[in-house]
């Protein structure tokens, strides 16, 4: 089996090159082949295998994507092979009804927060690991575009993959046992409406909106099933290379037959933890670019708060910040991150969690270099 996953991502990746070499038939055909090859290094000040070894330098993520359009109707796709493991990005089929009017079928991005992302670098900003960044589901979606103004309804039936698997790109609900508490939550039934308005103006735009989402959570144990939500206000403007985000969310999950009400499982990137049930989340983003004669370089600092809004006044604030650079030349992108966090999943000593009782009463810190090259 591990040969048979090395033969595809060989031949994938060859699939890939070769579709840089064959672009005018791909134009006449309506589909484009590209895709990615990501290396990366980190080094975890609180880990001490990481300061014996100065750090790890491991392959981190092939892709192969399809992009095309065929008179009125359209594909995207993304898949993506993991050290171990591969999932589906997103893959969706699109209708333009008219220059203002599409429609998606299949896993397509939810219409929540942000658009695109609420973050610079390549470790996200704290609403992804929640769930409301870069997420993708299972359903339909349709988007309006005129004179400044974008509305998107969606309605999504269930996440991409089955509750009980980690192995996925989008942070979702987890069914399964995650230190000692049993989960048996899915997503399904979910409605989401972001509403934008686009102000252009010299040297560059502002982008404000809200989103709103809603849902219902089923056991597979009980058969019952519990309620979510989450809302958002966000900002996104930029003037003569300067770039601000501003968002503030809340969100709550309210799981049937819950051992604790408190708390809830999610599952991103082969792996599964805790977060607080109800919190809000904040996001202050500031970035610079400069155009180089190689290319550009973005300077930036992403910093997220969430916090827990539970009946358990132990739990605790997470904290994340990340200051870094991006480095774009021809068909290369390198971000370096130095990534401070408290109380952090992924970027704190002993807290694999988000909003649940601290261990310990520190910051901590690590660095994480990721190597693109895009074709």
């Amino acid at each position: 089996m591990k040969l048979l996953k090395l033969s595809l991502l060989s031949t994938l990746v060859s699939l890939c090159l070769v579709s840089t070499y064959s672009v005018a038939q791909d134009a006449e055909d309506g589909i484009n082949v590209s895709g990615t090859l990501r290396a990366n290094y980190s080094y975890k000040e609180y880990s001490e295998s990481a300061k014996d070894k100065s750090g790890d330098l491991t392959f981190e993520m092939a892709s192969i994507k399809f992009n095309g359009k065929l008179d009125d109707w359209g594909l995207a796709s993304e898949y993506r092979f993991y050290d171990g493991w591969e999932t589906l990005r997103y893959g969706y089929v699109f209708y333009d009804y008219s220059p203002e009017w599409q429609i998606q079928f299949g896993i397509n991005q939810v219409p929540f927060g942000n658009p695109g992302f609420i973050s610079n670098s390549f470790w996200f900003g704290v609403p992804y690991y929640l769930g409301f960044e870069d997420d993708y589901d299972a359903g339909v979606k349709t988007i309006y575009s005129s004179n400044g103004w974008g509305t998107e309804l969606a309605f999504y039936k269930n996440a991409e993959y089955g509750a009980s698997r980690n192995e996925r790109y989008s942070t979702d609900l987890y069914t399964g046992t995650v230190n000692g508490t049993e989960y048996y939550n899915e997503e399904t039934n979910q409605l989401n409406i972001r509403q934008t308005y686009e102000m252009e103006y010299e040297g560059g735009k502002t982008v404000v909106g809200g989103s709103f989402e809603v849902g219902q959570i089923y056991n597979s144990n009980t058969g019952n099933n519990g309620d979510r939500y989450a809302i958002a206000l966000h900002l996104d403007s930029s003037y003569n290379g300067w770039n601000l985000q501003l968002q503030a969310m809340q969100y709550e999950y309210d799981a049937a037959d819950s051992l604790d009400d408190n708390k809830i499982a999610v599952s991103a990137y082969a792996w599964q933890y805790e977060i607080a049930s109800k919190a809000q989340a904040y996001s202050v983003n500031v970035a610079k670019t400069f155009t180089t004669s190689w290319g550009s370089v973005k300077v930036y600092n992403d910093f997220g708060l969430v916090t827990p809004d539970v009946d358990n006044d132990d739990y605790d604030n997470s904290y994340q910040n990340v200051t870094g650079v991006a480095l774009s030349s021809g068909p290369t992108y390198t971000m370096i991150d130095f990534i401070t966090g408290k109380n952090m999943y992924a970027s704190t000593l002993d807290n694999g969690h988000i909003g649940l009782p601290e261990i310990g009463d520190s910051w901590d810190y690590r660095i994480n270099v990721n190597f693109g090259y895009y074709f």
